[in-house]
């Protein structure tokens, strides 16, 4: 596992729902399997050195948590199959030659995020009905979705800026800087804002900016107002199963890369009241969660 944050507990809550996705499926580490945790801490070089790492260990099956890893593990190797976990577009990525039939060496989930821009964005108008001027903050990892927001910003009528932060004590800078010049929202994303959830959240509030994420676990923090997205723990459990299915001896070049069919929709109603905002009642009967 090529995971993207630097140890195991940074990433406890994936770690854990994948662990046990292996165990459900008869794989228990140390004793019938081993599973090699590889953490590179966002940091590009190790993201390629650990790619490298895996494939002189000769592991059987790659599992690359990030777009950002998965590409360089494609680097690494052409011949040990690889399932990808978070990417939002894996042909675009250059990881498949389709979804049906990914071609190569790797295969596995595709996040479908660039189709989800326009109903992101239209999330936010109904939250914020004079909404004009948002901001998208993403880290270098997820820099391949901004194309896709920047289109959907115009079709929308709104006015976007995209920000592409390298470092944790960038948020603080930002946060303040759309602050600074009355942004009317944000939307974060990235495996970087994913770490620093508790920071993201704690800057929203603080510099009194609405908050759009895509991960569900990121909107259970304070600060945050709501996400919109796929069920992340459904995708490590699937990887797993992926996994499985390669050490029986499919061949991932035939194995479809599966798009997600359900997205989950969580408002934190703590942070609507700090900030003075109220979400329509139409919005509150399709949440998935309501977090109070």
């Amino acid at each position: 596992m090529l995971w993207h944050a630097a140890n195991a507990e940074q990433e406890k809550i994936y770690l854990d729902v994948l662990t046990k996705a292996f165990a459900d499926l008869g794989y228990f580490d140390k004793k019938n399997a081993q599973l090699l945790h590889k953490f590179p801490a966002e940091i590009p070089e190790r993201f390629r050195a650990l790619a490298r790492e895996l494939v002189e260990d000769k592991v059987d099956v790659i599992i690359a948590v990030t777009e950002q890893g998965a590409k360089e593990v494609r680097r690494a190797t052409s011949t040990i199959p690889a399932v990808v976990v978070l990417t939002p577009d894996p042909i675009r990525a250059g990881l498949a030659e389709s979804l049906a039939r990914p071609g190569g060496n790797f295969t596995g989930l595709s996040l479908m995020n660039n189709d989800l821009t326009g109903k992101r964005l239209s999330l936010m108008k109904e939250v914020i009905p004079n909404l004009s001027r948002i901001a998208l903050l993403t880290d270098i990892g997820t820099a391949s979705s901004v194309p896709a927001y920047v289109d959907a910003a115009k079709t929308a009528g709104l006015s976007l800026k995209s920000i592409t932060l390298t470092e944790p004590d960038s948020i603080d800078v930002a946060f303040a800087e759309l602050a600074r010049d009355r942004f009317d929202a944000a939307i974060v994303f990235g495996a970087m804002m994913f770490n620093e959830r508790v920071r993201v959240g704690s800057q929203a509030l603080a510099n009194k900016i609405p908050t759009e994420v895509i991960i569900a676990e990121m909107a259970r923090e304070e600060g945050v107002l709501f996400s919109y997205g796929q069920d992340f723990p459904e995708f490590f459990r699937k990887a797993a199963i992926y996994a499985d299915w390669i050490l029986k001896g499919a061949n991932p070049a035939n194995l479809p890369i599966e798009q997600p069919t359900r997205f989950k929709f969580v408002v934190n109603m703590k942070t609507a009241r700090a900030m003075g905002l109220e979400f329509p009642a139409s919005m509150l009967l399709l949440a998935d969660e309501i977090i109070e």
